[in-house]
């Protein structure tokens, strides 16, 4: 019988009989304790479950509950518990679709002429708790192209056809749960006791396959983990996502709003969310100043050839809009910025001397979102990117990259972004430019990170396709992940748009262009503001800084004096001289979130003072109106750094 050696990580090495399956070499391999964490393991470029056969010389790296990737595969798992509880309860009556383990949880699609119900959930999750106690099994096997789509034929389970006609292979990978046979890659758990917390969240459409024109679907939405308190803590999370939810907050506080008569995904900002967004402006541009940046504007639209020549109508049109005729010349709007200041650069010839040129824009582009993926701020049509573009020798690159994380994270650390993951993507399968270049800017990239002493993770063959990248994903109050800051390396543009300089040697040069983004887009990062502080923004950035409410109607005259003399000092106040009871009005300031609310009464109008209320329901001493004015500013600036 043929033997093959099989590894694990930093562990011992071993011989096995050829065909012998992953849960029997681990059970040499581990000690029992291990063993009962480890659902799955990576064999170099593949994800295995515990019953596959070994084949060959194989080196292991297991997959422990505790594991992202183990996660994954507790939820993969749950969804398809879930499809065949559903197809168990309303049979025929039912088609599913797919069913992905996605971020915090799965979700399964089904087509049902009836709407599902809660009275429908509680009974799915009773049918999935019934086959979990089952111990049933996740068997794997893999038939001929043709026995499986007998097999959903069979069953007239039209979308799985589908997806077998689009895959093409010879043979296809299958699940089955008890009778319940789905197409599936997997790896899944080895049976169902694994499960042991799950909870089915919500029911929402969805198109098949995303697009609008095909079957709306009602997708399920769950979670599941490993224990009943991991479960207990993310649900307690997500009431309190609830209550965060930037589309409510902003709905609340006046941000924002979107309107059916002005399109989807098209954002509408109300004065108080066009203050919000002003100040983070004003700061955007008063760092990128500071930090040896220039601003430039460009234009909403420019001609189709343009387009053409940045490869976007190559590797980008699903993303775009339509043309439009003017003077019969073909025009479209801006999904990116990049081509304009390419445009900015070859106006005239550039020498070595110059560089490096940082050049800033907050660009508002457009991009074709689907309706079914429009959410609030967080996706939209039209956004203004945070911009950025640097040109610079390839001497000067490392350095430049370490000024782009210099200035991030001292951006995302002043907004009360403190904790993130950081990701180095590196060159995918298919790519422009050298060997030598995708080295050269990915050692640039590691080098910058290690230098400023940030720990980060390899995201093999993630890069975009004309250079590597890091990527910056935040951390909010809660401990969401969200995708903000990019740093990419770019070899393809300045080869298509023919971009030189002359060097030191006379020569021409091609220079290095890096593209960057701290906050990614304002109708995002502001989205993840408003949830990250649940609406209760900090002083430096509050749209309304203080109002200004009057006890009675005796101080309304002095109370608009005040009004006068704190917007002419820059201080961002309202007043609210309504003859209300002061309770009522203070609690509607606190409702408003509004950081000091400045009380007069007959004292404070005598005194020439205002007594000031923290929105926490805390009081501090009267103090001269010119006095809170330099307690407004100096915190404002500490704040800031400045």
């Amino acid at each position: 019988m043929t033997e093959i050696t099989v590894s694990i990580q930093d562990g011992e090495k071993r011989q096995f009989p050829a065909k012998t399956l992953l849960r029997d070499a681990l059970a040499e391999l581990l000690s029992n304790k291990q063993r009962k964490q480890v659902v799955g393991a990576f064999t170099g470029s593949d994800t295995v479950d515990l019953h596959t056969p070994l084949t060959e010389d194989t080196a292991l790296v297991p997959i422990t509950k505790d594991s992202e990737k183990g996660l994954e595969i507790l939820r993969h798992s749950t969804a398809h518990v879930m499809a065949k509880a559903v197809r168990d309860l309303f049979g025929t009556d039912i088609k599913i679709a797919i069913g992905p383990s996605i971020e915090n949880g799965f979700y399964y699609d089904f087509l049902r002429s009836e709407p599902f119900s809660p009275e429908d959930f509680d009974a799915i999750e009773n049918r999935m708790t019934e086959i979990i106690r089952s111990r049933a099994e996740f068997k794997r096997s893999q038939v001929p192209a043709q026995e499986a789509k007998d097999i959903f034929a069979a069953e007239d389970e039209k979308y799985k056809l589908e997806l077998l006609e689009d895959l093409g292979d010879e043979k296809i990978s299958l699940y089955q749960l008890d009778d319940f046979v789905d197409l599936c890659r997997g790896p899944h758990l080895p049976d169902t006791t694994h499960i042991q917390a799950f909870k089915l969240l919500r029911v929402a459409g969805a198109y098949w396959r995303g697009d609008e024109k095909n079957d709306v679907l009602q997708r399920i939405y769950g979670t599941a983990f490993y224990d009943k308190k991991a479960l207990k803590k993310h649900l307690n999370a997500l009431e309190e996502a609830k209550k965060r939810d930037h589309r409510k907050l902003g709905k609340e506080l006046e941000l924002f709003t979107i309107q059916d008569q002005i399109g989807p995904g098209l954002i509408l900002w109300q004065p108080k969310g066009a203050q919000l967004r002003r100040l983070i402006e004003d700061y955007w541009k008063e760092e990128h100043y500071r930090h040896g940046y220039e601003l430039l504007y460009t234009p909403h639209i420019a001609r189709q050839d343009l387009w053409k020549t940045s490869g976007h109508l190559d590797f980008y049109a699903e993303n775009m809009y339509s043309s439009m005729d003017i003077d019969e010349v073909q025009y479209q709007l801006k999904p990116m910025n990049c081509p304009f200041h390419i445009g900015v650069y070859n106006s005239r010839k550039r020498s070595y001397r110059e560089f490096p040129l940082r050049w800033a824009e907050l660009g508002t582009v457009y991009r074709y979102e689907r309706a079914g993926a429009l959410h609030g701020l967080l996706r939209v049509r039209g956004f203004t990117q945070d911009d950025a573009h640097i040109f610079c020798r390839p001497d000067q690159l490392e350095e430049e990259i370490f000024n782009i994380l210099d200035l991030n994270l001292h951006i995302l650390k002043t907004f009360g972004f403190s904790e993130y993951d950081i990701y180095l993507s590196t060159r995918p399968e298919k790519f422009v430019g050298s060997d030598h270049n995708w080295e050269e800017a990915t050692e640039a990239l590691k080098q910058a990170l290690e230098k400023k002493g940030l720990t980060y993770l390899i995201d093999p063959g993630e890069g975009v396709f004309y250079g590597p990248k890091i990527d910056i994903k935040i951390k909010d109050q809660l401990g969401r992940s969200w995708q903000c800051s990019t740093i990419q390396v770019d070899f393809n543009l300045p080869d298509r748009f023919e971009m030189n300089y002359v060097g030191s040697d006379n020569a021409e040069h091609q220079p290095i262009m890096i593209h960057r983004a701290l906050m990614g887009s304002l109708e995002r990062f502001i989205g993840v503001l408003i949830e990250h502080y649940a609406g209760v923004f900090p002083l430096w950035f509050a749209p309304i800084q203080a109002r200004l409410l009057n006890i009675t109607d005796d101080q309304a005259e002095y109370g608009r004096n005040v009004f006068d003399k704190l917007r002419h000092a820059g201080i961002r106040v309202e007043k609210d001289l309504r003859n209300e009871k002061l309770n009522y009005k203070i609690r509607e300031a606190q409702l408003a979130k509004i950081p000091y609310m400045l009380i007069v009464g007959d004292k404070e109008r005598d005194d020439g003072t205002v007594t000031v209320r923290l929105r926490d329901g805390k009081n501090l001493p009267a103090m001269p109106v010119a006095e809170f004015i330099d307690m407004v500013n100096k915190e404002c600036l500490e704040v800031r750094g400045i």
